[in-house]
Order: structure tokens, then sequence, then C-alpha cells
């Protein structure tokens, strides 16, 4: 391998989802100006807005945001030809 050519501050960092607040300890170069204290130990932290952990693929857990009515909307239209 080459020298020198590898980042230097490959360190242990702490991920958190934001939407179930889990957080996972794992490695990584990313740059972050906020830590947070797990076990007595400080840590940086990253926050993620979705991981695996809450992501309706791996969780099996399908949700469905309808702010607008655009679910009813497309029922109202076409709801009689799906139901053939």
């Amino acid at each position: 391998m080459k020298k020198d050519i590898h980042p230097t501050n490959y360190r242990e960092v702490a991920f958190k989802d934001m939407s179930n607040e889990e957080v996972f300890i794992t490695r990584s170069t990313v740059a972050s100006k906020e830590t947070i204290e797990i076990d007595g130990v400080t840590y940086p932290l990253v926050k993620l807005e979705i991981t695996s952990s809450s992501h309706p693929f791996f969780t099996g857990k399908q949700k469905l945001v309808d702010t607008a009515g655009r679910v009813d909307k497309f029922l109202s239209r076409y709801g009689k030809s799906l139901k053939k």
C-alpha cells in the first residue's frame, strides 16, 4: 500500500437516528462539531434523518404520509377502475 494516502482522523463516531432516537457507534472519518457522552466516553455526534432502524424497507412497517390528500384525490378519480 502507498503511504500517506489514507485519512488520519479515522475514529469512533456516534450516529443518532433523529426519527427514533437510536444511537449506534462505529468507526468513521466524518467531520462533526457536536459531541455526545455515552457510558462516560465522549464521541463526535452525527445526526441522521433515517437509518436501517427506522427505514420502512428494513423495519417492515410501511408508513403512508398524506398531508395534501393526494391518496383520497387519486382514489376518487381512479378508485372505480382499481376495484375491477
